[in-house]
């Protein structure tokens, strides 16, 4: 068992465990649950809405080198630079050098998935640059040395009391200071470092093909303050991103609010086609897009993993997911958590250190069946499973027990012997793995088999 799987099982055996930290997740996406309903009101047929979208996405995912192109000659015409990244390394490395020419001290960044990724924050840091947070939630998890619990809820799993007293002990509010207040301080804080940074960090919604832009969904208005200020603009994003042309916008951005957080449409929704054009008075003096691979092309090279790349990170999944309403996001010890972050981190970080991952699933299908742009994600769980069986990531224990398994599946005689305790004790003490985190396996003292010739001989 590779060290994340033990540090995985021993984070989620306690979150399991705490019945407060289920109150605050359940409570949380309980109001979600209540006004997803009314989102999705707005769309007339709602099944085919979906199938409309992975149609759109699976063209741009199967021709996704076409329209990165398209994209990179279109944004250039506008005077934007294009970098492409292979890895974590990579982007850091192009991140690094634009600060240092630009004399950066302090980086503005508004919520991104991306940044997380690669672990930004923690490079810019050792670097002497300070890098602030800028979305509420964010900002919040970056104060108490946290990564974000949730897609798109960075902060999902504290309560009001709890943001109250991590104010009063790391800004000097008072501990009874209401949402409202604790706001309005952070917002303060915040406005000071809009003007002060000479760099701002996105990551993007959505790639637009056809047009040469970036699209960016918010609900504060910190990414356009963070993109707007700043001389320089940076923008992370995974090149899965892409739609082929702006009008589906119309279908996409609807679809992310509703899946995302229950409204009908995002309280900011962004275009930015390049930095500052000549008739322009507001906007960055320059313009960045990184367009990071980082093992987005070894899952578009698998067939039947590709679709995974149709995600638009809504995070509906992780709201329906039992395993992910018991254990949080923290146990995954992912930047990406839940049932889609679970098929994609060991496709994206390696298969031997994150196979486990694909097991942390109750195969229910409800994650499937709320995609917006209908992932299968359950299925893909499964083939992540079979995937490790064929790299050989399994235990030598493991395939024994399969094998006796099989042998006694396929004889009847087998089945029929040592029924009750004899079974209880040779399941229950050989495979101490499987009995470990569940219940103790009782067998009948008869199988059906038996029970059924005996009625017949009636």
């Amino acid at each position: 068992m590779s060290e994340n799987a033990q540090t995985f099982i021993a984070k989620s055996t306690i979150k399991a465990a705490d019945l407060d930290h289920r109150r605050k997740i359940n409570f949380n996406i309980g109001r979600y649950n209540a006004v997803v309903p009314k989102g999705k009101e707005q769309f007339t047929d709602i099944e085919f809405t979906k199938k409309t979208a992975k149609n759109i996405k699976w063209q741009a995912i199967e021709n996704l080198d076409e329209h990165l192109l398209t994209f990179e000659k279109n944004f250039i015409q506008r005077g934007g630079k294009v970098i492409w990244a292979e890895n974590t390394e990579q982007a850091i490395e192009e991140i690094l050098l634009i600060c240092k020419a630009k004399n950066c001290k302090t980086l503005v960044k508004s919520k991104s998935m991306a940044t997380e990724e690669i672990h930004l924050n923690v490079a810019l840091k050792k670097n002497g640059i300070e890098s602030v947070e800028t979305d509420l939630g964010e900002y919040i998890q970056q104060l108490d040395g946290e990564a974000p619990y949730h897609i798109v809820t960075p902060a999902m799993h504290k309560s009001k009391e709890d943001v109250a007293r991590l104010f009063n002990q790391k800004l000097g509010t008072p501990v009874n200071y209401t949402p409202e207040q604790l706001t309005q301080v952070a917002r303060k804080i915040l406005r000071e470092k809009y003007t002060q940074a000479e760099v701002g960090v996105t990551g993007a919604n959505f790639i637009i093909s056809d047009i040469g832009a970036v699209a960016v969904t918010e609900n504060e208005g910190n990414a356009r303050l963070s993109c707007a200020f700043p001389k320089t603009h940076i923008v992370i994003v995974g090149i899965e991103k892409m739609i082929p042309s702006i009008t589906d916008l119309s279908l996409f951005w609807p679809l992310l609010s509703t899946f995302g957080t229950g409204q009908t449409v995002t309280v900011y929704n962004t275009i930015i086609a390049g930095p500052r054009q000549p008739n322009e008075n507001d906007g960055p003096e320059e313009m960045y897009v990184i367009l990071l691979d980082n093992g987005r092309t070894d899952i578009l090279k698998n067939p039947t993993q590709r679709q995974s790349l149709y995600c638009i990170r809504c995070g509906a999944c992780l709201n329906v997911c039992p395993v992910y309403k018991n254990i949080g996001g923290h146990a995954y010890g992912a930047t990406y958590s839940g049932p889609i972050g679970s098929v994609i981190t060991p496709n994206l970080q390696g298969m031997k250190d994150f196979k486990h991952l694909s097991y942390a699933s109750s195969l229910c299908g409800a994650c499937t069946e709320v995609c917006p742009v209908k992932i299968n994600l359950h299925e893909l769980l499964l083939q992540n499973r079979h995937e490790s069986v064929e790299e050989g990531l399994t235990t030598i224990s493991e395939k024994t027990a399969w094998k006796l398994w099989k042998i006694s599946s396929l004889n009847r005689g087998l089945m029929n012997m040592g029924n009750g305790d004899i079974k209880n004790k040779v399941v229950n003490g050989l495979f101490k793995g499987w009995a470990k985190n569940r219940s103790r396996l009782e067998f009948s003292p008869k199988t059906f088999n038996e029970m059924w010739t005996e009625q017949l001989k009636k």
